[in-house]
This record gives structure tokens, C-alpha cells and sequence, in this order.
């Protein structure tokens, strides 16, 4: 029996009834489908397809068609988890009405439930307005992917007091201006309960420590595929990276040696025909997957 459908209002009354909230990374129907299945509360499709999907070294170069595009494959792929758009770097600060309108792309094109935005204060207004106009709207404080260079590099955040209480404010901002929760990242873990324990709106963490109201991770460091850069916050719960390394070693012994494809993997001929057997389109098989499969043989 598939759970009932993760929504908007039903996220945000886990802050008090739980449980947590787990959210992952997605970027393709398949994989989707699997996070789905295996009980996923939130598939965010996140500008970090550029740095895991695509080799680029930040998530600057990503644009809104892109993020749109890998939404509307997952949204195929996801039955009860909340499907969740960034908006990519400069599809959301210009103004107010450009924001307003890419908002509006990621549901209506992407098939999106929800967007999420990164900033605190200064997006605000920002906020206000989308969730005005009836897009809900996911928050994200703390280490900024895309004010990576403003900020030197990906550093953790709010390390000192001054710096926290930016942050904290930042959170507090986004939850008057409507936000439906909020993503902390790379922060201090006393400082994730401290808002945690302040606004009134779920804290999804990613390094932030453990007493946010859930979790979020990139789905190719969770299943231990993207090797190139290993966070401290992140835990491979399994090693697919390696298991696809050894599968396609495996493949290529297979293919060179001669021992695939084997007599199960190939068809034969069809057996010669009588006078009085149907021939042309009639005799044709249908059409379709079922043609490859036993019937056939």
C-alpha cells in the first residue's frame, strides 16, 4: 500500500507530530521511481545537477530549462514524495516579476510542487510574493552554493556569534514571509538547533547538524556515485560507484571473451510456414515490448 501523498501543509505539521524528514536529490524518472519506493518524503531537483550530472565545478552555469527539464522526468517517476524545483543562479534576483514568472515555469512546465530559493533577508520580498501568488516556496540559509565566490569557497557558516545571528535572522525572515520550510546548510550544529528550535517551520539540514527537523542529501553521495569530493557530513549508505566500476569490467570480460551474449540472450528463426498459414501484416507479431519476451519463442 503506497503512503499517502507527501503535500505541502503535511510537511510542514511534521515540525511538531514527526517523524523527520527524509529529502533527496534527483535528477531522472528511474532513479526517481527507486527514491520514491523506498520511502523518500521530498525529491528536490537541485542546481547541483550541474556539478553531478554535468561536470561542472558549481552550480552557476545551470539554467532554469535545464532544472525544468530533469523536473518533468522526475515528477514521472515520483507517486508520494513532494517534488521540489531550485531556481537556478539569476532566475530569481533580478526582480521581483522575473522571479514571480520562473516560479511559475518550474510548476507549469517542470510539473514542480514547490521551489526552492536560496538567500534569507534579501529574498524575502521575494518569498512573500511567490507564496502570495500561491507557489510554495522552500527556503535555504546558511553556505550559499551559488554565492559560492562571495563567500570564498564552500565554508561552513555562522561560525561566530555575529555570523549566526545573520543566519538565524535570515531563517526568521523566510518563515514571516511565508516559507514553508527551510533548508540549512553547512552551518555549526548548535547553530541548527538554535533555529530549529526558534522558527516555526521545519529546518531540513545538509551539515548542519542532527537536531534539524530533517535531512536532506545529494541522491549520488548518499549511493556512494559521485567520488570526486567527499563531504564530512556525508554517509554512504552504499557503494553503487564502485558496484557500476566492477558490473562494466565484468560487461567488457563478457563481451571480449564471447560468453555474452549467450543462446538465452539471442532468437532464433521463425519456423518455416505451411500452405494455408496467414502471411504479410497478418502474420506479423505485435507490436511492442511483448515481441521480445518469451511469447515470442
Amino acid at each position: 500500500m503506497i503512503d499517502p501523498k507527501v503535500t505541502v501543509p503535511s510537511l510542514r505539521a511534521r515540525k511538531q507530530a514527526g517523524p523527520r524528514i527524509a529529502m533527496l536529490t534527483a535528477y531522472d524518472a528511474t532513479l526517481a521511481r527507486l527514491l520514491d519506493e523506498g520511502g523518500a518524503d521530498v525529491l528536490l531537483v537541485g542546481d547541483s545537477l550541474g556539478m553531478v550530472v554535468q561536470g561542472l565545478p558549481n552550480t552557476l552555469p545551470v539554467t532554469l530549462e535545464e532544472v525544468a527539464y530533469h523536473a518533468r522526468a522526475v515528477a514521472r517517476g515520483a507517486r508520494r514524495a513532494l517534488v521540489v524545483g531550485d531556481l537556478p543562479f539569476l532566475t530569481f534576483q533580478i526582480s521581483t516579476e522575473r522571479a514571480l514568472e520562473n516560479a511559475g515555469r518550474l510548476l507549469k512546465e517542470g510539473a514542480c510542487e514547490a521551489v526552492k530559493l536560496e538567500g534569507g533577508i534579501e529574498v524575502a520580498e521575494t518569498t512573500r510574493r511567490l507564496v502570495g501568488a500561491g507557489i510554495p516556496v522552500m527556503g535555504h540559509v546558511g553556505l550559499l552554493p551559488q554565492s559560492v565566490h562571495a563567500m570564498g569557497g564552500f565554508r561552513v557558516q555562522g561560525k561566530s556569534e555575529d555570523a549566526a545571528a545573520r543566519v538565524l535572522g535570515d531563517a526568521q525572515a523566510l518563515e514571516e514571509a511565508g516559507a514553508f520550510a527551510v533548508v540549512l546548510e553547512g552551518l555549526p550544529a548548535d547553530l541548527g538547533r538554535r533555529i530549529t528550535e526558534t522558527i516555526s517551520i521545519p529546518t531540513i539540514g545538509i551539515g548542519a547538524g542532527p537536531w534539524c527537523d530533517g535531512q536532506v542529501l545529494v541522491c549520488y553521495d548518499f549511493l556512494g556515485m559521485y567520488r570526486d569530493i567527499a563531504p564530512k557530513f556525508v554517509r554512504r549508505f552504499a557503494e553503487l560507484g564502485d558496484a557500476v566500476v566492477g558490473a562494466t569490467r565484468d560487461y567488457v570480460s563478457a563481451v571480449r571473451d564471447g560468453s555474452f551474449p549467450a543462446p538465452e540472450h539471442s532468437f532464433g528463426m521463425a519456423p518455416p510456414r505451411t500452405l494455408g498459414e496467414p502471411t504479410g501484416a497478418a502474420a506479423l507479431p505485435e507490436a511492442g515490448p511483448a515481441a521480445y519476451g518469451p511469447a515470442e519463442e
